[in-house]
Order: C-alpha cells, then sequence, then structure tokens
C-alpha cells in the first residue's frame, strides 16, 4: 500500500509528494470569479457571465490537470472536476 500511494502522490519532475499546488492562471480566474458570485448575488447578465467564467475555467484546468498532471492524483483530480463540471452543465 505505501507502494502505491508513493506511486500516486509522487512528481513525476521533483521525485517529491505533490498533493497541492500553487494555482495557475486558469484556477486563479476560477477563483476571481468565484468571489465575484459570492459577493455579487443578484441575478442578471454580469451573474450569468460570471457563471460562464467560472464554470469554463474550472473546465480548462481540469483538462490541463489531465493532460500536464504531475501525479497520478492531480489527474484523478482534473478527471473528477471535468466529470463533476459536465454533469452539472448536462
Amino acid at each position: 500500500m505505501r507502494n502505491f500511494l508513493l506511486w500516486f502522490f509522487r512528481n513525476r519532475e521533483t521525485g517529491e509528494v505533490t498533493i497541492v499546488q500553487a494555482p495557475n492562471l486558469a484556477l486563479w480566474v476560477v477563483i476571481v470569479a468565484g468571489v465575484l458570485l459570492w459577493i455579487w448575488p443578484e441575478p442578471g447578465s454580469p451573474r450569468f457571465a460570471l457563471e460562464i467564467v467560472f464554470r469554463g475555467g474550472l473546465i480548462v484546468w481540469a483538462i490541463d490537470e489531465i493532460v500536464r498532471g504531475v501525479n497520478p492524483w492531480r489527474r484523478c483530480l482534473g478527471v473528477a472536476v471535468l466529470i463533476y463540471e459536465l454533469t452539472t452543465i448536462l
């Protein structure tokens, strides 16, 4: 089990265990859109645009993690977020 966990969380670039990372540009966009959605509760065009940016940013981030994730954990996280977003959109 220990070997599996090390394999699953080991960063393929540095060799260290990586569970979380600093946000990349796509995730910063999602964070900013999420904060704006939180402080701007009224329905309307601005909120709709923010929701598109928020969900679209999460989809872009998830695809980036699937393609360029540094370990299987990050790639699985990308798959989970992508599946969640696609199922809630459809």
